[in-house]
């Protein structure tokens, strides 16, 4: 429910009074959000039945993730109809793969069929899944509370997703308040997968091959060592082990819990973040706690399988490795630590108990403590765990029998990981997690720190967190331009394919190939909020800062400003926005977190005219900025920060989101 021309009692305003010509890099932002929404309607137009219907067969998620991000585009400034085909997207992905029927029941030519998964608008037993792909999918879900926590349906909902994983909802079925856990890594509305057929089973085993060797596709997923240490291949064609083998992959893979599922704190954060309601709050903490007192338990590991009992390696002769995408898995604690970062983020949030961390912290250290040093002085961290202990390198490329080549694998010896460090600082601010990144850096022979390579669509790859790290350091002062650049330069090259592209709907059904999404959002988040991506497999947005368009009352920056967070301290953020209008005058509230779970302080600022900053006292949430035509202010704000209880509600929302029906 969008307002108009907002006004808030008391609130502190300063106006910007310095005209000048904007710098290179609010010029390009600009441009940057006018390219991607002109691209998001093409999109849209090509690839999309013109109720919002994809053209595409895929599986659940990847549905999802055609558009997954254009509600969070909306929300740091995109035009109001990215929001309006967020929506249109969302809804008709869930009413296209509904469970009750098949929309379409008709294949061609290409391999992959359209398999209905939905059930409540959740993943059903058709298709259950883990939470590397719920997270996955659950993007698109995430960012309609930040773009707009007003519709009562989308309410509903997040109490729906959430009773399935707090016990209220019986014929989901999922939790067990008793020991704590989940009951499968793969989950659905309609109940945990407790039991397997034999193509589930063999492809999540791969067998053929040691453990831990070569493999197709995702690779070993998961592992029944050590009560069986090397399953031969097409162990299914003898009726006898295939009866044994199902039987005890249900044992051992299905029925336990994995630290994976620890991404579900996310969903259930959600639903605290439209409600306040404690009973959310408290499941997330009791989850994630229950997993730190398993990792005391396992020696400061964190196990990937958890029995029914809840006990360690149950059944395995207490091996705490081998369990679904844990670490024997060929990426490892890639996987795991998506789950474990977005848990100890929420339990932070929702506290302001800077403890929680540890257990993130606790893990980055076991893989360094764990790593080698190479002759060039590279430091190499352990990918795997397996029988013979850390594993520094990845299973070779192809299967030694049938020669397919594993998809997205890693090749040769790793470097540490962004992601997870730099989320650990971003959620600290501490000294030490800061030292242990410029520690890493000092042992990063092979990299350029500063530079904007690799793959950097949306996913958690690349090395954007690095020359983000980098800027705020000191030490890449041109990095704003240049990641901004970056992403015009895709979203141009896009947009050029998809504008180009003439073949019929028939024709795009007929092959099932559309161009990627190009609507990019990581750098934008990046620059204008001051903070790390979240965490792409399930995580909610992190922000140092957020933005309101004051006079159309919706979030984000107004048409024409541009915003940079040029300073990151632990008790101060810098931020400069900038009117790029030479003739309208634009009103930006300015909000201390992603869910106003921050306080600013005081804030300094120089005003035309006068000697010396000026110096407003806030002791609050939100801030007011006002930008004449050609105008820009750089603000340095104090911040106490995780000293609110979070929510989606916008500033001018008061005690409680006004949710039109209850």
């Amino acid at each position: 429910m969008r307002a108009r021309s907002i006004q808030i009692p008391d609130m502190v305003t300063i106006s910007a009074s310095k005209v000048s010509s904007p710098p290179p890099w609010a010029l390009m932002q600009r441009q940057l959000f006018s390219l991607m929404e002109e691209f998001a309607r093409l999109y849209v137009v090509k690839y999309a039945e013109g109720g919002g219907a994809t053209l595409l067969a895929e599986d659940f998620d990847d549905l999802y993730e055609q558009w997954y991000n254009y509600g969070l585009f909306y929300s740091l400034g995109g035009a109001d109809d990215m929001l309006d085909i967020h929506l249109q997207q969302w809804n008709a992905t869930n009413r296209i793969s509904s469970q009750s029927f098949n929309h379409r029941p008709i294949h061609n030519d290409h391999s992959k069929k359209f398999t209905p998964s939905q059930h409540n608008e959740f993943w059903g037993m058709n298709h259950p899944m883990e939470w590397h792909h719920l997270g996955e999918g659950l993007m698109s879900w995430y960012d309609m509370g930040v773009a707009d926590p007003t519709i009562s349906e989308n309410v509903r909902r997040s109490r729906r997703f959430a009773a399935m994983y707090i016990g209220e909802d019986p014929e989901a079925d999922l939790w067990d308040p008793k020991h704590r856990i989940i009951k499968s890594p793969f989950q659905s509305s309609q109940g945990p997968l407790l039991e397997a057929d034999v193509n589930w089973a063999n492809t999540m085993l791969l067998a053929g091959r040691t453990l831990g060797g070569e493999a197709n596709y995702y690779g070993v997923r998961a592992s029944l060592y050590p009560i069986v240490k090397n399953l031969e291949a097409r162990w299914f064609e003898n009726p006898k082990r295939r009866e044994q083998i199902i039987d005890l992959f249900n044992k051992l893979v299905l029925q336990r819990d994995t630290p994976n599922t620890l991404a579900a704190t996310a969903l259930v954060t959600d639903a605290y973040l439209y409600t306040g309601d404690d009973k959310y709050k408290k499941w997330v903490l009791d989850y994630t706690e229950a997993w730190i007192d398993r990792t005391a338990k396992n020696g400061g590991i964190t196990p990937d399988n958890v029995d029914h009992d809840g006990v360690i390696g149950g059944g395995r002769e207490g091996v705490w490795w081998g369990g679904q995408y844990g670490w024997n898995h060929y990426q490892g604690y890639n996987i795991m630590f998506h789950g474990i970062n977005t848990a100890v983020e929420c339990c932070q949030m929702l506290t302001g108990d800077f403890s929680y961390l540890e257990l993130l912290r606790s893990q980055l250290k076991l893989i360094v403590d764990n790593a080698r040093i190479e002759d060039d002085g590279q430091l190499i961290t352990p990918v795997r765990y397996g029988p013979e202990g850390w594993i520094m390198t990845p299973p070779v490329g192809r299967h030694e029998n049938d020669g397919i080549p594993m998809r997205g694998v890693m090749q040769g010896p790793s470097p540490m990981r962004a992601q997870e460090m730099m989320h650990l600082y971003h959620a600290s601010m501490d000294k030490t997690d800061y030292e242990f990144i410029t520690s890493m850096r000092d042992q990063d022979t092979r990299r350029d720190w500063n530079e904007i390579s690799g793959n950097r669509g949306e996913k958690n790859s690349g090395d954007t967190e690095f020359a983000r790290f980098q800027y705020y350091d000191g030490k890449n002062p041109d990095w704003p331009m240049k990641i901004l650049s970056s992403e015009y330069a895709d979203v141009l090259a896009g947009y050029e394919e998809i504008k180009n592209d003439d073949r019929t709907s028939y024709d795009i059904i007929t092959t099932n190939k559309i161009p990627q999404n190009s609507v990019r959002t990581k750098g934008l988040t990046q620059v204008t909020m001051g903070t790390v991506q979240a965490t792409y497999n399930g995580g909610l947005l992190r922000a140092a800062v957020r933005y309101y368009d004051a006079d159309q009352g919706r979030p984000g920056l107004p048409r024409d400003v541009a915003a940079l967070v040029d300073e990151l301290k632990p008790d101060r953020v810098g931020v400069q926005l900038v009117n790029t209008s030479h003739h309208e005058s634009r009103r930006v509230l300015v909000q201390s977190g992603a869910f106003g779970e921050h306080d600013f302080t005081t804030i300094r600022y120089r005003e035309v005219g006068k000697d010396g900053e000026t110096v407003s006292s806030v002791n609050g949430k939100f801030f007011a900025v006002e930008l004449p035509p050609s105008t820009s202010i750089r603000i340095d704000a104090g911040v106490n920060r995780f000293v609110n209880q979070p929510s989606y509600a916008f500033p001018w929302h008061g005690d409680a989101i006004p949710v039109p029906f209850q």
